[in-house]
């Protein structure tokens, strides 16, 4: 009986990397708030072989800009949002590039910024929450920012781009 498990296993194991795929969703704001931060954005996603969902990177849409997130941070990040908040998943926004200036005008006076999201969903709309660390130590909510669903840039199939040479 082990045997037999065994290998599906290993199978699914191995086909998890070549299963995930990039996409490219994107979303526009959807209050007035938003539109000031970040007008509209486009989510670099990776899905993984069960479908989840983890961000790699933001992209803004109305100008230059993106910014690398990296799953993880700390738990004060999902503590100091409002009550009721439904987002779980921490990010954190690569200080290097542009996601210093995205960090600043998402959190004035943080030392640290995070990024709390909910579930991304094509054809849904999306709640960013942005949290920050003060150089007190303390972690406080900075804004919620609300988007609707634009749609998914698609990318030409391999080969269809000649190498430059």
């Amino acid at each position: 009986m082990l045997r037999r498990l065994i290998l599906p296993v290993c199978l699914i194991v191995l086909a998890t990397p070549a299963a995930a795929d990039t996409r490219y969703l994107a979303f526009d704001a959807a209050d007035r708030v938003t539109n000031a931060l970040t007008r509209g954005v486009t989510l670099e996603v990776e899905r993984g072989l069960f479908g989840a969902v983890s961000v790699r990177r933001i992209i803004s849409t109305g100008a230059r800009g993106s910014a690398t997130l990296s799953r993880g941070g700390p738990d004060q990040a999902r503590a100091a949002l409002a009550p009721g908040a439904s987002e779980t998943a921490v990010y954190s926004i690569a200080p290097e590039g542009d996601g210093r200036g995205l960090s600043r005008a998402l959190c004035p006076g943080a030392v640290d910024t995070f990024l709390v999201l909910g579930r991304i969903r094509a054809g849904r709309p999306m709640v960013m929450q942005a949290a920050g660390r003060w150089p007190d130590g303390r972690f406080r909510h900075c804004t919620t920012l609300s988007y609707v669903w634009r749609g998914e840039w698609s990318l030409p199939p391999r080969g269809a781009i000649p190498e430059s040479p």
